[in-house]
């Protein structure tokens, strides 16, 4: 009976339930027994009126006998969280407790004891004035309630006006930069090549490459420098609002250093010299691996010794309910910070503490010295993140590694680009048509640019393919697994080098999503054991820091984002391990997999799942949140697909696939083509213009590369689902509808909208890309995979990292749906929200937050965690002894 109730359940919970909860009367004071047994009937009520059965028995297990999954559980708390005679349910407490007599238990031991309420009758405040016989309080209440109704709307309506006002002035401010900027950038590159063309031989070639590489490299990474000194000054804590003339500044300042090439120094001590150029407060030996520059440096305080690795959030500022905050970040002495970490402002770890990997500290709280914390929000651990030795780094051999690294970029890779550049343009002559063009109205002009882009485009991917399979073959040689190595020695250098060559984007999102992936890991240097071919072992994003180290097992599924962590750090040294991910597996998005990871075979990490590195091996079990916990590995919703899995039907399916991905592949590189075949045609008309006009010239040419960029991309993109919106969808990866899908991805270019984080502009793009976006949206680096799928309100604030995704694979199952944010959401930074999510007017998600599928997250509330769950507020933690998550804005004191 419980099987056939559970393929009942299992029906029922693909359609969209919307109906509202039942009217049950209300949980009566009792004692504890007669307190649960009540619960368990209301619990039961409630999930029999989701499923739509008559009745659910209390002793079932929610996934392996009613046969539900984490979407229905999803509705059916949020119908239990309407209710406002019972305690609030998450789908933490869902998986720790999966049968209603075990959830109801939990809830009433958990219940607060209520306090004492005093039962005198209120004393009502005397009358000034008896109300006028003609008019009667109500009357007169009536009007005073209509007079402020009135009022409210009309100072709304002004409010809103305003914003728009700035929005608009804003926006345009924002594009009279980008073209002053775009007309300086050209003047100096044009007057630089003509520079280097008059080279009269080979070493004066050279000498002129140098001197120009020198003087443009040590320019770009002085402006950021100069600009926010001269417009900022000095950071302090405070905020600001969006859209107006200090945000302009802050945006100014922001762009030039997220822009600055200094970026590509990242784990050298070039990095942490020019931050301290820039206000950060770092002590000596201090290593930081992360891309992401912090913007407010002088907020930023960093101990000696302290390491903080790849991919870590901390920029000092967060955008949150129509304003910039900016806060101080201070980090001890010794210090560890792991991958995939954000840090929102207003935190602080002592010396010595840790923070291990897809962990957070949110503002308010405190790591004390010498303790070690993780999860999200950060909660205290035992673990020891610290996994390699410290090994003799002096400040001289920083100094020394430092120096060569900038003057080989200075003195060899820069002048060979360009030398090499203006070499193959005057060796080729199809390439010398890019400065010296046919009239345009000659067919030989279009003719010359074709050929042009062809041999860019594909030589490119040809040259790219030959030097990932061989060069970083033979550097891996010089560097032994488990060996500890000193820090900015040749052997660090080694393992930069080859972290670098290998993780190419271009070919990852050509062959990702595809049988192609496999070949090409394979090629890098993966152990993939014997492969099970599914046509999506691996997604389009997927990187490592040594492939030759990199073992993924027989029948594993891997989607986008996942981080190999094959290399431990430390302040002073490094070493390289190899990482392991066992058979039959299915790993969701954005996960960090360290060398340490305790999972074995037939996983299911979820999305954004932490990777234990302590305890049991697990097996047979799906792992969810951070800290990580186990859920059920497969629910029996997405067994319905295992026949089309295996034998002819699975072979029949699987050759339709790959027919279908490599004509998705072809049309890929036709899309590439035509873009930088009409971008060459613009280079082209520009340079046989700047003769007549100069630099304006060349800065109209950056305007419409980037304008028909964005129109190129959108008529692309749009064209792949045949300029329809995207339906959700529940299928088999083998069939047709997910195929669509996966070309949709792979068409679909993201990279040309960071161009835009910040501005309205993006919100325009947005639009014509299908998302319905509201009005005065700050977007400061959100994505959106599904853009016809998503909503969001007016007002809105979506912080850098953030992710609206709208759709899940469990391994041979695609699900999809939409997910709206209503008006004056905010998402924190590196916040990630599922599909069938439903998020109201003025609600908060905390900074790391994960929200899963079929979340409702009601008005003004306030969530965060991962999973994510409804977040107590700072009063509340102080008296349970807990450490706050939250704390009040700084003062505004602007910047």
């Amino acid at each position: 009976m419980k099987r056939h109730r559970g393929a009942h359940v299992l029906e029922k919970s693909v359609e969209v339930l919307t109906a509202e909860p039942a009217d049950i009367p209300p949980l009566q004071d009792s004692g504890d027994a007669d307190a649960a047994t009540d619960t368990e009937r209301l619990l039961a009520d409630v999930l029999a009126g989701v499923v739509r059965v008559e009745q659910v028995p209390v002793d079932s297990h929610f996934f392996n006998d009613l046969g539900a999954d984490s979407l229905v559980m999803a509705q059916f708390c949020a119908r239990v969280r309407k209710r406002g005679d019972m305690p609030a349910v998450s789908m933490k407490d869902i998986y720790r407790h999966p049968t209603i007599r075990s959830l109801a238990t939990a809830l009433v031991d958990a219940a607060p004891v209520p306090a004492p309420t005093s039962t005198a009758a209120p004393v009502p405040s005397p009358s000034a004035e008896a109300p006028s016989p003609a008019r009667t309080p109500t009357d007169v209440r009536a009007s005073a309630e209509g007079t402020a109704r009135a009022e409210g709307t009309a100072r709304a309506e002004a409010q809103a006006a305003a914003r728009t006002r700035r929005y608009l002035v804003c926006g345009v401010l924002q594009f009279l930069i980008f073209l002053g900027y775009s007309c300086l950038v050209a003047l100096a590159v044009e007057e630089g090549h003509e520079w280097i063309s008059a080279g009269s031989g080979l070493f004066d070639l050279y000498l002129r490459s140098v001197l120009l590489a020198g003087a443009g490299f040590l320019g770009l990474c002085a402006l950021p420098i100069v600009v926010k000194w001269t417009l900022l000054g000095r950071w302090r804590s405070g905020e600001f609002p969006l859209w107006g003339m200090a945000y302009v500044r802050f945006w100014v300042v922001k762009t030039l250093i997220r822009t600055s090439p200094v970026r590509l120094f990242a784990g050298s001590p070039l990095y942490v010299l020019y931050l301290r150029a820039l206000g950060a407060r770092i002590g000596k030996g201090v290593t930081i691996l992360s891309h992401t520059i912090p913007v407010c440096t002088d907020l930023l305080t960093v101990g000696e010794g302290t390491i903080i690795r790849k991919d870590v959030l901390l920029s000092c500022y967060r955008a949150h309910a129509g304003v910039i905050q900016t806060g101080p970040v201070t980090l001890g002495s010794n210090v560890l910070v792991s991958e995939h970490t954000v840090l929102d402002i207003e935190t602080s770890m002592g010396d010595g503490a840790q923070l291990g990997h897809a962990s957070s500290l949110h503002t308010g709280q405190v790591v004390p010295a010498g303790e070690r914390r993780h999860g999200s929000p950060a909660q205290p651990t035992e673990v020891d993140y610290r996994r390699v030795a410290p090994a003799d780094c002096p400040t001289a051999k920083r100094t020394v590694y430092g120096v060569v690294q900038l003057l080989s970029l200075l003195a060899v890779y820069l002048p060979l680009a360009l030398g090499g550049v203006t070499a193959l343009l005057t060796g080729l002559p199809q390439l010398q048509t890019l400065l010296n063009p046919q009239p345009m109205a000659s067919p030989a002009f279009y003719v010359d640019a074709l050929i042009a882009s062809v041999v860019l485009l594909f030589g490119s991917l040809l040259a790219g393919l030959l030097v990932v399979g061989t060069v970083p073959r033979l550097l891996s040689r010089a560097v032994r697994p488990g060996k500890v190595y000193p820090l900015y020695g040749f052997h660090y250098g080694i393992q930069r080098a080859i972290a670098v060559m290998t993780n190419r984007k271009s070919l990852t999102t050509l062959f990702g999503d595809s049988s192609g992936i496999v070949h090409y890991l394979r090629y890098l240097g993966y152990d993939l054991s014997r492969v099970e071919q599914t046509g999506s072992n691996f997604g389009t994003e997927v990187q490592h820091e040594n492939p030759y180290l990199s073992s993924v097992g027989t029948g594993t599924m891997i989607a986008d984002g996942l981080s190999i962590m094959n290399a431990d750090f430390s302040s002073t040294s490094f070493r390289v391990s190899r990482t392991s991910i066992g058979p039959h597996n299915f790993l969701g998005n954005r996960i960090a997999y360290p060398a340490q990871g305790r999972t074995g075979d037939n996983c299911l990490l979820a999305t954004k799942v932490m990777v234990p590195i302590d305890g049991p091996v697990r097996e047979g079990v799906g792992l969810l949140g951070s800290p990580s916990f186990e859920i059920p590995r497969t629910v029996m919703r997405d067994n319905r697909f295992n026949h089309l899995e295996t034998g002819d039907e699975l072979r029949r399916r699987l050759a339709a696939k790959n027919r279908h991905n490599a004509a998705t592949a072809g049309l890929y590189l036709l899309a590439r083509l035509i873009h930088l075949f009409v971008i060459t045609l613009i280079t082209m008309g520009a340079v046989d213009l700047y003769p007549s006009f100069g630099a304006p010239a060349i800065a109209l040419a950056s305007v419409l590369t980037l304008t028909y960029t964005v129109v190129h991309f959108a008529l692309v993109e749009r064209a792949s689902t045949g300029f329809k919106p995207q339906k959700p969808l529940y299928c088999s990866i083998y069939e047709p509808s997910f195929w669509r899908h996966e070309r949709f991805w792979k068409m679909a270019s993201v990279h040309y909208i960071q161009a835009f984080d910040g501005t309205p502009f993006k919100n325009v793009i947005w639009r014509l890309l299908g998302a319905r976006i509201g009005k005065r949206v700050f977007d400061d680096g959100c994505f959106f995979p599904e853009r016809t799928l998503v909503t969001i309100g007016d007002d809105s604030t979506l912080n850098a990292g953030t992710v609206v995704q709208c759709h899940s694979q469990e391994d041979g199952a695609f699900k999809s749906d939409r997910s709206a944010l209503g008006n004056g959401c905010t998402l924190g930074v590196g916040a990630f929200v599922h599909y069938g999510v439903t998020i109201a007017d003025g609600a908060a998600l905390a900074p790391d937050s994960f929200l899963m599928k079929g979340e409702e997250i009601p008005s003004h509330a306030q969530w965060g965690g991962n999973p994510a769950r409804d977040m107590p507020d700072h009063k509340t933690q102080v008296e349970a002894g807990e450490e706050p998550h939250t704390s009040q804005s700084a003062p505004a004191r602007g910047l």
